[in-house]
């Protein structure tokens, strides 16, 4: 769909509305979320600079924000929302708790919408759902640029210029949970770990938790630094020579940081599982498999107390797995929430 520029967005919803009183088709249920962008949209910007500079609706009850941020070089990335039953970001008294979900490698901000039922799965009905985008190969990551930092540097776009975006102008709560495939899975630990009382709680599906575990995978995630012809570099360094910048990205060593939280992880083992076309296997899933049970059992030994773990063995690396472990953490998130039905 075209992105609506801020300024000419309230006139067209106005517009849009009017024309549905005209004609006789039904309308929306009550309970359906119609954008109505806050009045000073076009000038709500976080403390870093990051600004909304479109919106487009969808779908029901799904928005999309184009934001503009200056930790992203100043480039224009969109965020999908998933709103709540009566979700209004012009009403600046009422916050929503939220649930962050993260895409994985060689996804992107549409992929859970478009891959899972999460848009109709009714206990997320009174949660506002924020889906970032975080690049093809992003890693939730400020990139090392061999010292010089600077653009991309996906973890301040999320855990900061974003933050205050969606707490300032969309309705966004303090009250937040995580959770995440893959590469996601992996951003989800690294926030929660990284950024203390962000997230009440944290879920990692099929997740790169471990990627300093052994050679493997180390190579396989260098592999994926790789994709689209980028230096592997660039993102964490060498894993000799910046060995602390790939520990401080690794939730295996930010283990202790997670103690105090729910936790769930999930994973398969790589082999052909009930999900699976017959004789599919997945040697991804098989070493992210290992790398899972090395966290769990790091926490175990820092003495975590709220770990829950589904290591269900066959099972690859696919969507149909990561919609049911949604589904089944999904209690614990919504708990830690304060927002169980």
């Amino acid at each position: 769909m075209t992105a609506i520029p801020i300024r000419r967005a309230r006139l067209l919803f106005v517009v849009a509305a009017l024309l549905l009183t005209l004609v006789s088709t039904p309308a929306l249920p009550a309970t359906a979320s119609a954008v109505s962008p806050p009045a000073d949209a076009g000038r709500i910007t976080s403390s870093q600079g990051a600004e909304v500079v479109a919106i487009t609706q969808v779908a029901e009850r799904q928005v999309d924000l184009s934001v503009r941020s200056p930790a992203l070089g100043g480039r224009t990335v969109n965020v999908r929302l998933l709103t709540p039953d009566g979700w209004d970001p012009g009403d600046r008294s009422r916050h929503w708790p939220t649930l962050w979900l993260l895409h994985g490698c060689c996804g992107d901000y549409t992929s859970w919408t478009g891959q899972t039922d999460v848009a109709r799965t009714e206990s997320l009905r009174n949660v506002l759902v924020v889906m970032p985008e975080a690049g093809w190969n992003g890693w939730y990551s400020d990139w090392w640029n061999y010292g010089r930092g600077n653009d991309p540097a996906w973890e301040t776009f999320h855990t900061k210029e974003l933050r205050l975006l969606l707490e300032h102008g969309w309705g966004a709560s303090s009250n937040r949970v995580v959770a995440g495939l893959s590469m996601g899975g992996q951003g989800a630990l690294l926030y929660a770990a990284r950024h203390p009382g962000m997230f009440k709680a944290a879920a990692a599906y099929s997740g790169s938790v471990h990627p300093l575990l052994n050679d493997e995978s180390v190579n396989r995630i260098m592999g994926f630094f790789a994709g689209q012809g980028n230096d592997p570099l660039r993102v964490w360094g060498d894993p000799v020579a910046q060995r602390d910048v790939w520990a401080a990205h690794d939730p295996f060593h930010l283990a202790k940081r997670l103690r105090s939280i729910p936790v769930y992880l999930s994973c398969g083992d790589g082999t052909t599982g009930p999900l699976d076309p017959p004789g599919a296997t997945s040697a991804l899933e098989a070493d992210f498999n290992r790398q899972n049970q090395a966290l769990a059992d790091e926490l175990e030994r820092g003495g975590a107390r709220h770990v829950t773990t589904h290591f269900y063995g066959p099972g690859t690396h696919g969507w149909a797995y990561w919609q049911r472990e949604l589904h089944s953490s999904l209690p614990m998130l919504l708990h830690a929430l304060g927002a169980g039905r």
